[in-house]
């Protein structure tokens, strides 16, 4: 009798691994991955993070269809990307909401898609954008209204977004056209804390402001307030921004090329500059973590834009910093997921694509090359590996399958690349 039960057991085994072989979906069923959190995610090396804008036109007035976004999504899930940034759900542009329903519609066609949103909130003070005075003391009364949609959007898509961000450089001085006082952002912040403690919003979603280093402490002692310091308290995490490529104009004593290093090769002598760069985000990093620590604040730290631009006719090209330029585009991108990843900080690298609008009456303005692709999909220097792999085999960007620029021809991008002025040349300006 024992013997009987015991061939009946192997046979009902049998049975359900012979139904699970010939049924593709019961077995793709069982690999959907968990649900997450933000805490599973930001600074999790495994869910690399990338800002995203998916304009392809001069203005915002064109939208991305939704077919163009889920084009987009498969690039950036092939490249291992599985946390977007969007930057505002202003009306009437449906972007980030149409990002979120791509997302969606992805993940009903494959339960094994993994794709999560920070969804970003934008923050003006009032009279911004206008022709009126603005007034950096007083908010937009837009900003009510703002909150209010990414409110509804996290409530309706809470599987995909996983942090608000409320504001971006919205604290910054330097953002003389619209940026307010730490109170306006800190108002926004308690009040979605506050919805997440009366269970209108998921407890589990993280909220956050994403800003320059210096607004969150990190830079003058201009920034250091009371409001500030609550803020700091009563986010999730801090957001923070750092770029030494701006700063290779605007504080380039990093950047320049030392006397000590004159008689290197051009390549060394840029290898030698950008991990300089890369040093210099190091030091802002710390510079906000150690503001952090004098106030009491013991919270994560994730990087929420850096990037380098390939392009520009202005401050960051021949005659300016001499930046621009893919291969050095590489190396940041490269030493920067170095750096994040060993370190277990989310860096929501700026930006996957090229965007023309940002800068629409220049095309070769810096705002509009800082993208991982081109505007018709090319692949940049950073991520020619990909394709050498084969992970775009099959995808395409406005129909276009991805190539790499320069055809691929190092030798050919090596040409156009410029070496930094030296510090002393720096220094003589």
């Amino acid at each position: 009798m024992k013997l009987n039960i015991n061939i009946i057991i192997v046979v009902i085994i049998s049975m359900i691994m012979l139904s699970c072989n010939q049924n593709p979906k019961a077995k793709k069923e069982m690999q959907i991955p968990k649900q997450v959190v933000a805490k599973d995610i930001l600074g999790n090396p495994n869910y690399l993070a990338i800002s995203y804008g998916g304009y392809r036109e001069k203005s915002r007035d064109s939208q991305p269809s939704i077919l163009e976004l889920k084009e987009d999504m498969k690039l950036l899930s092939a490249m291992g990307i599985k946390v977007l940034r969007t930057y505002n759900v202003q009306l009437p542009l449906p972007h980030a909401s149409n990002v979120l329903k791509a997302i969606d519609e992805l993940k009903k066609e494959d339960p094994n898609f993994e794709m999560y949103v920070m969804l970003g909130a934008w923050i003006d003070c009032l009279n911004a954008w206008t022709d009126q005075p603005v007034n950096h003391d007083v908010e937009s009364p837009n900003n009510a209204a703002e909150i209010e949609r990414a409110v509804t959007l996290a409530k309706q898509y809470p599987d995909i977004v996983k942090v608000i961000a409320v504001g971006n450089e919205a604290m910054v001085k330097w953002a003389t056209s619209y940026y307010v006082q730490p109170q306006v952002i800190l108002k926004w912040v308690s009040h979605l804390q506050d919805l997440k403690q009366e269970g209108e919003l998921p407890k589990d979603l993280w909220i956050t402001s994403s800003d320059d280093f210096a607004s969150w402490g990190g830079g003058e002692r201009q920034y250091h307030t009371i409001d500030l310091e609550q803020l700091a308290k009563t986010v999730d995490y801090i957001s923070m921004h750092t770029y030494p490529f701006h700063n290779s104009h605007y504080n380039p004593e990093f950047w320049g090329i030392p006397e000590a290093e004159e008689h290197l090769t051009t390549i060394e002598k840029i290898d030698a500059a950008m991990k300089r760069a890369v040093d210099f985000s190091k030091r802002q990093y710390d510079s906000v973590g150690n503001y952090m620590k004098s106030i009491g604040v013991n919270k994560p730290i994730h990087i929420g834009e850096t990037g380098w631009a390939t392009t520009s006719k202005g401050f960051y090209g021949a005659n300016g910093s001499r930046a621009t330029d893919e291969y050095k585009q590489g190396l940041f991108y490269k030493l920067m997921r170095e750096w994040t990843n060993k370190e277990g900080i989310s860096c929501f690298y700026f930006e996957a694509f090229n965007e023309q609008w940002k800068d629409a009456h220049h095309p070769n303005g810096s705002e509009n090359h800082f993208g991982l692709f081109t505007l018709d999909g090319k692949a940049k220097y950073p991520i020619w590996d990909f394709v050498d792999k084969g992970v775009f085999n099959g995808l395409t960007r406005n129909r276009h399958p991805i190539i790499k620029t320069y055809n691929g021809d190092k030798d050919i991008l090596l040409d156009g690349v410029l070496v930094p002025p030296t510090l002393n040349e720096i220094m003589a300006n």
